[in-house]
């Protein structure tokens, strides 16, 4: 079990799940920066886009959050924009960022499904770090196991049943690091997004790698549903498994139809590079 305050500076507190979430939204600006080189397009309008897409996921992760636990928040609202205790929602996280996104590819006439795809595929580096601040927060675990990478959680952060320390120890119980198994999934479907935006480059739409990514992180959301405890709810069924599943039909059924009926351009950042090479400079990198 790991101190939640990493640096204590007379009344100033600097919290590892802060130090841990900007590492996460550097690592994966980093590998968005590479993505937009690659992409031929300028990676300084990337780092310009970055505050006010984090600005947005942020907020959209911990209206999430917040929503699902009103009751609680309704009656401790002082705790609402402490985001650095923890409670951030992945739905929400991408709903503002894309959103943020959109408005300002909208205000500077920037291609916006191609600066989708550039963020989309450094987001799952992203979240696979910042999924080590539930670990120090002992939050997103699931029920006990005897499995050898069960973890312990404290009491003072069990949920339900598990706050029995008669039938539950703290010293012997361990849990399912829900978390872990969340950011290697996210580790992989990095692999597979890479992959798939190289393998296919010359005839992938712009947009197409934020719509696989959405069925990817509904697979996974889905299935790691199935673990937690005191879920939101709607109609008997986690509303995380209902945003899920729906997100994985959906943007699956419009990836199909789009090439079905040709709605788009294969390949066409390449052709945009290679039409252009003496707009890109140094920052624009040649497609392979």
């Amino acid at each position: 079990m790991i101190d939640p305050i990493a640096v204590r500076l007379g009344p100033l507190a600097i919290h590892w799940y802060g130090v841990i979430m900007a590492t996460a939204i550097l690592l994966a600006a980093l590998v968005g920066t590479a993505e937009a080189r690659r992409r031929g397009e300028n990676a300084e309008v990337g780092w310009s886009m970055l505050l006010w897409v984090a600005i947005g996921g942020v907020v959209g992760a911990r209206l999430y959050h917040v929503i699902h636990e009103w009751a609680y928040y309704a009656a401790h609202p002082a705790l609402i924009p402490q985001v650095w205790i923890g409670g951030l929602g992945i739905p929400g996280a991408i709903a503002g960022g894309v959103l943020a996104l959109f408005i300002y590819t909208r205000i500077n006439r920037l291609p916006t499904a191609r600066w989708l795809d550039i963020f989309v595929i450094a987001l799952p580096l992203g979240q696979a770090v910042g999924r080590l601040g539930n670990f120090v927060n002992q939050e997103l675990y699931g029920p006990p196991t005897d499995l050898p990478w069960g973890i312990p959680i404290a009491a003072a952060h069990r949920i339900g049943e598990w706050t029995n320390l008669n039938l539950y120890p703290v010293d012997t119980t361990r849990f399912h690091p829900l978390f872990a198994y969340e950011a290697l999934l996210s580790l992989a479907t990095l692999g597979l997004m890479l992959w798939i935006s190289r393998r296919f480059a010359r005839r992938l739409y712009d947009g197409d790698m934020l719509l696989i990514f959405i069925m990817c992180y509904g697979l996974v959301r889905s299935c790691l549903e199935t673990f937690r405890v005191q879920n939101w709810l709607i109609a008997g069924i986690p509303t995380a498994t209902w945003l899920g599943i729906g997100g994985f039909v959906l943007a699956g059924g419009y990836l199909w139809l789009r090439h079905a009926r040709g709605w788009g351009t294969p390949g066409a950042w390449i052709r945009s590079a290679e039409a252009a090479p003496e707009v890109a400079g140094p920052a624009r990198a040649q497609p392979g």
